[in-house]
């Protein structure tokens, strides 16, 4: 296998990203400590740390998420599928332990000499903006792919100076993405128009996008059509409506996986077909036995003594876009979770974070979400996370919230908050979240 090279491509390695913290407003006065009510971890299995099935499911759906983690663990090859490009040969290569990392992706845009306003001739991008680490040929050997590199080119005319810039994108924990999928979209609503009506320039929105993906032959969980208007509630700007969407997406676009939700094969620079094997590559039942998986994880138990914390939390205001319970809906398939308030410690919504932590993609890809806007991020199974932020440039959760300070973001006011604060109420701060 072949790749050119077009002039502007080079090797890179980038950072540049975003997660959501908090958004808040501080007060000088110090508020009262709760009550610590914290539970103890979830026991692990042999996912890994923390990695367990909800509490209380049937039989069947513990045999379907154990049946699952095992799609969830494969390793594929070429033979099966895999490629030509992919970012790692299996689910749990980019979520180990079906937490977040170590396998990234990489987004690429067109940038002014500014460095961050994308340019609306996106062309210097032939083969669209994703690019993934690895190749793989017939031989199934991996090969470091060709991307832009971060630097600036001269296009002489009205255009002037232009640059790419790369932002990495680590794979985000799963724990207790079931909770997140239960979630009513009357909830969802309630916390748009609750921070509609704030004079604080607290505003998310909800990512209201066309679905995309076939229709999936097991509609149980995801009855959607192509076309049909959806609730964003997954990946990093909530560009994903349903578990079963984000599995297929997963396989698609990471993998190279075609599947009955996503049939097509992911475009990639030489323009190769997967011809190792053709037609679909992943049937209906595997597809949704990793989404199963996914569905039927666990929220980790909190560290003990750790929530002291909650009360800062709130009082910098965090629980704003981090509200910490939301409510499923009646209707939802596994029973467990219906009809239930959840600790997820999100709003579901997108934010605007400022140029700072913009991506410099152009407005269109993500639905509703434009270059700096970024889903606030469940904060569950925190403690399990090495690093921070969506390609992982923060190292501790301190770093992570002063980077939220970016002009324009929403956030500002949070980080400001938390700075001001005694270091040992902002420990109390690090301490809740990380336990979390």
């Amino acid at each position: 296998m072949r790749w050119r090279n077009p002039g502007l491509f080079g090797l890179v390695l980038a950072l540049s990203g975003s997660a959501l913290l908090a958004a808040c407003s501080a007060s000088e006065e110090g508020p009262t400590e709760p009550e610590d009510t914290t539970r103890s971890a979830s026991t692990p299995t042999d996912g890994g740390p923390g990695v367990a099935p909800i509490d209380g499911l049937a039989a069947t759906e513990i045999a379907a998420f154990y049946t699952g983690m095992a799609e969830f663990e494969k390793t594929v090859s070429d033979r099966d599928g895999l490629g030509p490009l992919f970012t790692e040969a299996s689910c749990a290569g980019c979520h180990t332990s079906a937490a977040r990392g170590p396998g990234a992706t990489f987004k690429m845009a067109v940038v002014k000499a500014d460095g961050i306003t994308p340019l609306d001739d996106q062309s210097l991008l032939p083969f669209g903006n994703t690019q993934h680490p690895n190749l793989v040929g017939g031989t199934g050997a991996r090969t470091p792919i060709l991307v832009p590199f971060e630097g600036t080119r001269d296009l002489g005319g009205s255009t002037g100076v232009v640059s790419v810039r790369v932002t990495k994108l680590l794979g985000p924990p799963l724990f207790g993405r079931g909770y997140l999928e239960a979630i009513s979209d009357a909830e969802i609503e309630r916390m748009a128009a609750q921070q509609a009506a704030r004079t604080d320039g607290i505003r998310g929105r909800i990512n209201r996008l066309p679905f995309i993906s076939q229709p999936n032959p097991d509609p149980t969980f995801d009855a959607h059509r192509p076309g049909d208007t959806v609730i964003g509630r997954f990946g990093l700007k909530a560009r994903i409506a349903t578990l079963d969407e984000f599995s297929a997406d997963a396989l698609q676009a990471d993998m190279g996986l075609t599947s009955p939700m996503r049939p097509a094969e992911f475009a990639n620079p030489d323009g190769l077909a997967d011809d190792l094997k053709p037609g679909v590559d992943v049937s209906a039942e595997q597809m949704n036995a990793r989404a199963s998986f996914t569905r039927l994880l666990a929220i980790p138990g909190r560290a003990p003594g750790a929530m002291n914390g909650r009360a800062w939390f709130e009082n910098c205001s965090c629980n704003v876009c981090h509200e910490e319970s939301l409510h499923t809906r009646a209707d939802y398939p596994v029973r467990k979770l219906a009809d239930i308030d959840v600790a997820v410690f999100t709003d579901m919504l997108i934010h605007d974070m400022g140029d700072g932590l913009s991506d410099s993609i152009a407005h269109g890809n993500e639905g509703m979400a434009t270059s700096r806007d970024w889903r606030t991020a469940p904060l569950i199974g925190m403690r399990f996370n090495t690093t921070f932020m969506h390609d992982g440039r923060a190292t501790n959760l301190r770093d992570a919230i002063l980077m939220h300070d970016t002009p324009g973001s929403e956030s500002t006011p949070s980080a400001q908050c938390f700075e001001r604060l005694a270091p040992k109420f902002q420990q109390q701060i690090l301490d809740f979240v990380g336990a979390l």
